[in-house]
């Protein structure tokens, strides 16, 4: 049974910083795709920033997040992290930490196979 559990949510102002962290128990190897996903109130989940297996370097992202988020995974502890910088009211959401079982990272929601319960980020104005 594979889990993945996030951590480092909260309120922050505008212009703050935030770093994620997704914990996977279980049979999440260090092939895995990982990925991070965002829902907003009344809105679809949408893609984040993804990062792939074994990689420690080859990471993709949204737009919207470019330039402001970092994806990243240690492979020896089994965690991937999101550090989000200059974080923007619109950032506002549930953040929530993927796998796949393939180390070809998506982001696609449909290509992932195992979801955390999501993390609460807030950015107020």
């Amino acid at each position: 049974q594979v889990q993945l559990v996030e951590s480092g949510g909260g309120l922050v102002q505008a212009g703050g910083s935030l770093r994620l962290s997704c914990a996977p128990s279980g049979r999440v190897f260090i092939t895995y795709a990982m990925g991070w996903f965002r829902q907003a109130p009344g809105k679809e989940r949408d893609f984040v920033a993804a990062i792939n297996g074994y990689s420690t370097r080859y990471t993709y992202y949204a737009d919207s997040v470019k330039g402001r988020f970092t994806i990243s995974r240690d492979n020896a502890k089994n965690t991937v992290d999101l550090q989000m910088n200059s974080l923007k009211p619109e950032d506002t959401a549930v953040y929530y930490c993927a796998a796949r079982e393939t180390s070809s990272a998506s982001h696609q929601i449909r290509d992932y196979d195992y979801w955390g319960q999501g993390t609460q980020v807030t950015v107020s104005s």
